[in-house]
């Protein structure tokens, strides 16, 4: 009995939770259309301060602080959003106006050859995709190979040996597709860049020489953190090293 109460009490908690979610929501579109942009901002941080995430919601959280000409906040909520939704056309153009609004131009440097071609291929698809493409190839394999011990028409023996082996070529090409967007992924660290000028350093300490400076909005490869220090890499292949509490981490949720 004591086991049903208490699922009951979980389960209504989340749909009170989810309820006052949607309300808190409702009103801060509300406050939003009624150019209230800072109070919007307060009711959409309400929704994420109890753990829900969605792409509209930081999506609103980004308009918002563009209307507000918040540089960093903008682009930092519409590249989050983009993670959760990144075919999203309306996501990627307001996240273009709000880049418009950054000071540093910083080139970037396109990839070429063949590792460009197998980059391509290989962000085709997400690392789930490529991991049971290998897994259903590797079930077929194992039929195709019992298929081929217990036939006795040498036709058909024929063609379970010709399509196992097309069946393990797939097994290797998908799992090295998928250890390859496993890798992407794991080092695609980015962040953006929130102090309103940043000195990126060339050693983690305020004596050390300084290499060039960033502004806010600017979004940056985090490589590494040493104490109250991270460092980055730009675009165009520059590296440093700037302040933790200058760079906001996307993947942080």
């Amino acid at each position: 009995m004591k086991q049903i109460i208490s699922i009951l009490f979980v389960v209504l908690s989340f749909v009170s939770i989810k309820a006052q979610n949607t309300t808190l929501f409702e009103e801060g579109n509300t406050l939003y259309n009624e150019g209230k942009y800072a109070e919007a901002i307060d009711k959409y941080m309400a929704v994420l301060e109890t753990g829900t995430h969605s792409s509209e919601l930081y999506y609103n959280i980004g308009n918002a602080h563009y209307k507000l000409n918040n540089i960093a906040p903008s682009i930092y909520y519409f590249e989050k959003a983009l993670l959760l939704n990144p075919n999203d056309k309306d996501i990627k153009n307001n996240l273009a106006y709000a880049e418009n609004m950054t000071i540093d131009a910083i080139e970037v440097v396109p990839e070429v050859g063949f590792s460009k071609i197998i980059k391509n291929i290989t962000n085709n698809f997400n690392f789930d995709i490529w991991a049971w493409g290998a897994v259903i190839f590797a079930l077929l394999y194992v039929s195709l190979v019992l298929l081929y011990y217990f036939s006795y028409a040498s036709g058909r023996k024929r063609f379970a040996f010709i399509t196992s082996i097309v069946c393990l070529f797939g097994i290797c090409i998908t799992l090295a597709f998928a250890f390859n967007k496993y890798q992407i992924d794991k080092k695609d660290n980015p962040g953006i860049i929130f102090a309103q000028e940043s000195q990126v350093k060339t050693e983690p300490n305020l004596r050390s020489e300084e290499s060039f400076r960033l502004h806010e909005g600017t979004k940056v490869q985090v490589l590494e953190t040493v104490d109250d220090w991270k460092k980055i890499r730009l675009s165009d292949g520059k590296t440093g090293w700037i302040a933790s509490e200058d760079v906001k981490i996307l993947k942080e949720f």
